[in-house]
């Protein structure tokens, strides 16, 4: 392809790109395809000339986008969102044509100090302490396993690094409902399944501090050496809320490093009464929250922040003499503050949202889909053919059909099952699911960029009328 068809095919996806958000909610929200259909559709092979672009297009209209759940349908109450937004897209249009490698300030200036730029932005923001140094991840998965191995190296005094793991003594720490990521990260961070504590939670599935404080004074007691507390400021089953102060408390106790994981919640930080959910921040050694989440900027940008960089650089730090720069003692080199060494310019998205939103506007939104979930939350209260799992936090509303006739736990789980596979068979609407106290439960999430009440009311009234049916066939 030459410039001239660049601009030519250029011109004509961006008209694509437009028509597609003005005609999005056309389109099912949950793929209908079968497994494999797609690559059924597809040849093996690959081809040995190349192809026109106008073919190219077909077959991604015909193939490609039958196969494509739309997270950027307003009708999306799905999961935790990936947001985007219109600056977002072109920033990202704009970041693929610059193909910045900014794995150090010397490779693109620009990059490194934006990141760090749009970093104090976001502390300002969201109310982390100023002394708190923030470097863009990929997603907040990549941010817990960098303070796995962050506090690892703390507490071994960085002997890991150098000579591995000499023996399995060490434990971390999450509640039974935290994200399976810390799962992960402590298999890949070589402390091992076997090593991770799950913490009772309370009616209202948060972490239990006296549990947490138990656990860790029989590990200390059966010469176990606890290395790191996660604490949850927005579970992803049902937004519960650890309580941030006791648990900051306990690991400054008996000084254990303590992450906390707002992946989804963290955005809602912009609104100063929402900073309640994180009073006893200043106590944490590292903080992860993404705006690809709900701060309309497009996946994958996840702000994490430490307290002690030194900590995360010596962790990470590799200093070739390739890498070796006039500059490096001036400057962040962000390659060294992560797993990755190569790092996308993912700052610039992340800066044109916030100048072309404003505080305001981003304030906004969150407020607005706070607003309409407690709206939602409170006609779900109303009907005697639901229940609501309490408290609702945030965005998020978790329910399920109201079954008394129904005494078998197996049994409410499978109709609770149908009932969300009928919502998200209209193609009107997608839900997602959890499981509260053993009960499947459907999860209802008003965070979308271009979600209006309009159509938070729409899904609730389709979702009523699907409820009445089924309660009808219980009976």
């Amino acid at each position: 392809m030459d410039r001239d068809e660049f601009r030519k095919f250029g011109y004509e996806l961006i008209d694509w790109i437009a028509e597609y958000y003005d005609t999005i909610e056309n389109h099912p929200v949950k793929s209908r395809v079968k497994p494999r259909e797609v690559m059924d559709k597809l040849p093996p092979n690959p081809p040995n000339a190349g192809e026109s672009f106008e073919n190219i297009m077909e077959d991604f209209k015909n193939i490609i986008l039958p196969g494509i759940t739309h997270w950027q349908s307003p009708n999306f109450f799905a999961y935790f969102p990936a947001n985007s937004s219109m600056p977002s897209v072109l920033a990202e249009l704009l970041t693929s044509a610059l193909a910045v490698q900014g794995m150090v300030w010397e490779t693109s200036p620009a990059a490194t100090e934006l990141e760090e730029l749009v970093m104090n932005w976001l502390k300002e923001m969201t109310g982390i302490p100023v002394y708190f140094h923030g470097v863009i991840q990929d997603t907040a998965s990549t941010a817990t396993l960098v303070a796995l191995l962050s506090a690892r190296e703390k507490i071994t005094s960085f002997d890991v690094n150098e000579s591995g793991f000499q023996s399995n003594k060490y434990r971390v720490y999450c509640s039974t409902e935290a994200h399976s990521s810390i799962e992960k990260a402590v298999k890949v961070a070589g402390f091992g399944r076997k090593s991770l504590r799950r913490i009772q939670v309370d009616e209202q599935l948060r972490m239990i501090p006296e549990e947490l404080e138990k656990y860790i004074q029989s590990d200390i007691k059966n010469g176990f050496i606890p290395a790191c507390v996660v604490s949850a400021i927005g579970t992803t089953g049902t937004v519960a809320i650890d309580p941030l102060q006791s648990v900051a408390e306990i690991c400054k106790k008996y000084s254990v490093w303590h992450h906390v994981d707002a992946a989804y919640a963290g955005s809602a930080m912009i609104i100063e009464e929402n900073r309640k959910f994180i009073e006893g921040i200043e106590e944490a050694d590292s903080y992860v929250f993404n705006p690809h989440k709900w701060m309309f900027t497009n996946f994958d940008c996840s702000a994490y922040f430490v307290k002690d960089k030194e900590i995360l650089i010596r962790t990470f730090e590799i200093m070739p003499e390739y890498l070796k720069t006039a500059a490096d003692n001036q400057v962040n080199n962000y390659r060294d503050w992560g797993i990755q060494l190569g790092r996308r310019f993912r700052a610039l998205k992340l800066w044109f949202v916030i100048r072309s939103m404003g505080v305001e506007g981003i304030k906004e939104k969150i407020r607005n889909h706070i607003t309409w979930a407690k709206e939602f939350a409170e006609e779900i209260r109303k009907e005697k053919h639901f229940e609501i799992h309490e408290p609702q936090n945030l965005g998020l509303v978790c329910f399920r059909l109201h079954l008394p006739s129904v005494p078998d736990q197996e049994k409410r789980n499978q109709i609770n099952k149908r009932f969300l596979e009928t919502i998200n068979n209209t193609g009107k609407a997608y839900l997602s699911h959890t499981k509260v106290h053993g009960e499947f439960t459907l999860r209802f999430v008003v965070a979308q960029t271009n979600v209006t009440r309009d159509h938070v009311w729409n899904a609730w009234k389709m979702i009523k009328e699907i409820a009445e049916k089924f309660s009808k066939n219980e009976q």
